[in-house]
């Protein structure tokens, strides 16, 4: 790895960049590792130029890129923050000061394990780009995972898998978490990694190639007659997203493999609909196949069309069409994001994700550090799916959620009155698990007393748990003056 790498690289998402407080962290970064060897023989340099490359690539602003190549001083050498304060400013000695902090994160024992994730979770959740920095060095601590004992690389891919790769997905980067994922995956399982690996990358690798060459001769024809400007992709299908589809619907690898993606890059929003209209001409659409995440988007920001059509030799295939800001959006998560929307203003924590005051307000919720971090995997990390209100209003929720949980979503006393539920026009049971796009009518009395203590068998979410709990903490003296007017 190069400076010239790296400031070739920030040059390309921001022309305007400061370039010599890039090339003065490099020389200050150098200086204080001067001698400091990794444990696979590298200078150490390295590993923090390699870290703000990864930054760099995912088009995150100047200062975080230079924090990465701090991000290791004031801990491994003999300069402090305040050095790095006085030379680069308060707002990137507060990233080097969140990074170093994280860094002590250690596997000694669940006890201390469990408090030292919840305070990551804190200090990551106050502000996103202390663990963009995270997710880069962390990458390049995987790609070198070779130098360590295998107790080591186990612990790290395991730790990264459930814990770094999942947030990575709610912040939107999935470039760095399907990276994450199938390093990860090569550790923690190496025999299923390396058949799947074969299967693939030799034998699929032709037919994949031949393939789409025959689809996007066949669609860029329509498309330029269309005169919509177009940029077509085979969609990379990564090993681990492979093996999980098979765990989970027990199915073997030709099973999964037999769709085929690709990705289309239109400049308009208006073009992404035109193209959908063209791809359902040409071939026939599966039907339940159609997602439109531009009109509702994912929780963290993702945008994109998504078909799937019975392709040429009547095979399935899979379309993504998006504008190239989508795109970027969607491989680079929150940092395109702060280029397209905030490039050049002030940062701001309150302007990210649901997820992150869902965090907050579990860590004030929450006193046990293992019931924290147990309800922060489903709460936080899961995959999140789309309800909406009959009038159109959409809440995001855990995968798994129940009628109950959109409910306390919706508002406390929508929960607590709560007697029945419709799901697309049709009666539910209060424990049905919820789909993504379902439409939810909660049906209420406003004489009920209170919610049922028994909703706490299937209810999922913190807030309704504990809404749920507060109120059977209430004496019944107090439950009844909140049912009988003028009590006291």
């Amino acid at each position: 790895m190069t400076l010239k790498q790296i400031v070739d690289k920030v040059k390309d998402s921001n022309s305007k960049a400061d370039l010599k407080k890039l090339e003065s962290a490099y020389d200050f970064a150098y200086k204080a590792h001067k001698g400091q060897m990794r444990k696979n023989g590298e200078p150490y340099i390295e590993h923090s130029m390699n870290t703000a490359f990864t930054l760099a690539e995912i088009r995150a602003d100047l200062d975080i890129v230079v924090a990465g190549l701090l991000h290791d001083v004031p801990e491994d050498t003999t300069y402090t923050l305040e050095d790095v304060e006085k030379l680069f400013g308060k707002d990137i000695a507060l990233m080097v000061e969140g990074i170093t902090k994280l860094s002590k994160i250690k596997y000694r024992g669940i006890e201390r394990y469990v408090e030292s994730l919840r305070k990551m979770f804190i200090a990551m959740a106050n502000d996103p780009r202390v663990i963009l920095i995270k997710f880069a060095d962390r990458l390049h601590n995987l790609r070198t995972l070779d130098a360590l004992p295998p107790d080591k690389q186990k612990r790290i891919a395991l730790e990264t898998l459930e814990i770094y790769a999942p947030i990575a997905g709610l912040l939107g980067i999935w470039r760095l978490k399907w990276q994450m994922e199938d390093i990860c995956f090569k550790y923690l399982y190496p025999g299923e990694y390396k058949k799947l690996e074969y299967k693939y990358e030799v034998e699929k690798k032709v037919e994949r190639r031949r393939f789409i060459q025959k689809v996007k001769g066949v669609l860029s024809l329509e498309l330029r007659k269309a005169k919509i400007e177009h940029e077509i992709t085979g969609r990379f299908k990564h090993l681990y997203s492979i093996y999980k589809k098979m765990q989970v619907k027990d199915r073997k690898f030709d099973e999964i493999y037999d769709v085929f993606a690709l990705r289309l890059v239109v400049p308009t929003v208006e073009d992404c609909y035109k193209a959908l209209g063209i791809i359902h001409a040409i071939w026939k659409p599966l039907i339940g196949r159609f997602k439109d995440y531009i009109s509702v988007p994912k929780p963290n920001g993702y945008r994109s069309l998504h078909t799937t059509v019975i392709g040429p030799e009547g095979k399935a295939t899979e379309f993504q069409i998006r504008t190239k800001e989508m795109n970027e959006e969607a491989l680079y998560g929150i940092a395109a994001h702060w280029y397209y929307k905030q490039h050049g203003s002030e940062f701001s924590p309150a302007k990210q994700m649901r997820w992150i005051k869902e965090l907050l307000d579990l860590q004030r919720n929450t006193k046990d550090s293992h019931d924290f971090i147990n309800q922060a995997k489903f709460d936080v990390f899961r995959n999140r799916i789309f309800v909406l209100t009959p009038k159109g209003d959409v809440y995001d929720l855990p995968e798994g959620s129940t009628p109950i949980d959109f409910a306390y979503a919706v508002h406390t006393d929508v929960g607590n009155q709560c007697v029945g539920v419709l799901v697309d026009d049709k009666m539910a049971a209060l424990d049905t698990k919820l789909k993504n796009g379902n439409v939810v009518e909660i049906i209420i009395d406003k004489n009920r007393r209170g919610p049922n203590h028994e909703w706490l068998s299937f209810v999922r979410t913190h807030k309704a748990k504990n809404k749920i709990k507060q109120f059977a903490r209430r004496s019944p003296l107090e439950n009844l003056k909140r049912f009988i007017p003028g009590m006291k």
